[in-house]
C-alpha cells in the first residue's frame, strides 16, 4: 500500500501526537483515573463461584452462582447472583425464563428448605429434622416392601417384584449418579422406576 503523505501531513501529525504525550507528562492523564473512581465497582468482584445444575427441568443446564461471605471465617454465604455457565456444554450459558429466575426462587420466603411433616389427623405441617425425615422414609419404604414383595410368580419362576412402590429420579444428575440409583433401585425389586432425564 503506497500512502501519500505531504510534509504538512507529516509535521501535523507529528505535532499532535507531541501536544499529546506533552499533556500527559503535564499531569492531565489523571482524568482517567478520576473518572475511573467514579463508576461503581463490578459487583461480582471479591464473590466466591459455585458450578451447579439448574434443578428445573431435564436439560441439567450449567450454572455459576456467586456468593459473598467467607466460610472460612465463619462468614455467612449470601447467594448474590446467579447467570449461565459459558463453559457448560449442555447451555453455553443461556437460560430459560425459569432458569434466569433462579435467584429469586432460591430467595423466596416461600422455599422449602427443612424436611416437613403432616402427622395423621393434623391441619398443619410440622418441622422436624434431616435425621427423622430419613429414617421414616426408610422404615415406611421397609414396611412396605415386607409386606408386597413378590418373590415368586404363579408358575413358580423367581422375579423378586416390588410394585407396590415407585421412584422418580432427578435429571440434575450425572450419568454415573444415574446408573448408581437405578442399580439400587432395581436391586431392591422396583419395577416402578424412571429418571426425568430421559425425555
Amino acid at each position: 500500500m503506497n500512502l501519500e503523505l505531504s510534509r504538512r501531513q507529516f509535521l501535523g501529525t507529528a505535532g499532535a501526537g507531541l501536544a499529546g504525550t506533552a499533556l500527559g507528562a503535564f499531569g492531565f492523564g489523571e482524568i482517567e483515573a478520576a473518572h475511573a473512581e467514579t463508576i461503581r465497582s463490578f459487583k461480582l468482584v471479591n464473590t466466591t463461584e459455585t458450578r451447579n445444575t439448574c434443578p428445573y427441568c431435564s436439560v441439567a443446564c450449567g450454572i455459576i452462582m456467586y456468593s459473598k461471605g467467607d466460610l472460612k471465617k465463619g462468614e455467612p454465604a449470601e447467594l448474590i447472583h446467579i447467570e449461565g455457565d459459558t463453559d457448560h456444554p449442555t447451555n453455553r450459558g443461556t437460560l430459560c425464563p425459569k432458569g434466569a429466575a433462579l435467584h429469586d426462587f432460591v430467595k423466596a420466603p416461600t422455599r422449602l428448605k427443612y424436611p416437613m411433616l403432616r402427622r395423621p389427623g393434623a391441619d398443619t405441617f410440622e418441622r422436624i429434622s434431616w435425621e427423622q425425615a430419613l429414617d421414616r422414609i426408610a422404615r415406611l419404604m421397609k414396611d412396605d416392601r415386607d409386606a408386597n414383595f413378590i418373590a415368586k410368580n404363579n408358575d413358580g419362576v423367581t422375579v423378586n417384584r416390588w410394585i407396590t412402590t415407585g421412584f422418580l429420579a432427578a435429571s440434575a444428575t450425572t450419568n454415573e449418579t444415574a446408573f448408581v440409583t437405578y442399580k439400587v433401585v432395581r436391586s431392591a425389586g422396583m419395577l416402578v422406576f424412571d429418571n426425568q432425564a430421559r425425555v
